[in-house]
């Protein structure tokens, strides 16, 4: 039977997800904003969701739900939607370098 990685939505940004107007599509959500909350088997996102639905680990609107392939569904008001990661850019190092560079001017010059 397929299992599902669980990632609960942070409890600071639940509100904001629920006031959130709803759009289709893929969502884009960032890893940072989640956190990981165990597994369960499961046929299908809905079947996962009716399994923790009576339990304390029942699934909030914004969690997400993993597949074994990596695809991610999230909970929204009208059921499950495609989801996926979206990882912050990497800062060039030559960005870094010339702030440290600035800084190190002015303190001279003072």
């Amino acid at each position: 039977m397929p299992s599902y990685r669980i990632h609960r939505l942070k409890d600071h940004l639940r509100q904001q997800f629920r006031s959130a107007p709803h759009v289709s599509g893929t969502a884009n959500v960032k890893p940072r904003d989640y956190e990981l909350a165990g597994d369960v088997e499961a046929s299908s996102p809905y079947a996962a969701f009716f399994c923790l639905k009576d339990s304390e680990a029942a699934l909030q609107l914004g969690d997400l739900l993993e597949s074994e392939d990596q695809s991610l569904r999230i909970y929204k008001y009208v059921g499950f939607e495609e989801a996926r990661w979206v990882l912050p850019e990497a800062k060039p190092e030559s960005a870094a370098g010339v702030t440290e560079a600035k800084g190190t001017e002015v303190l001279a010059e003072v």
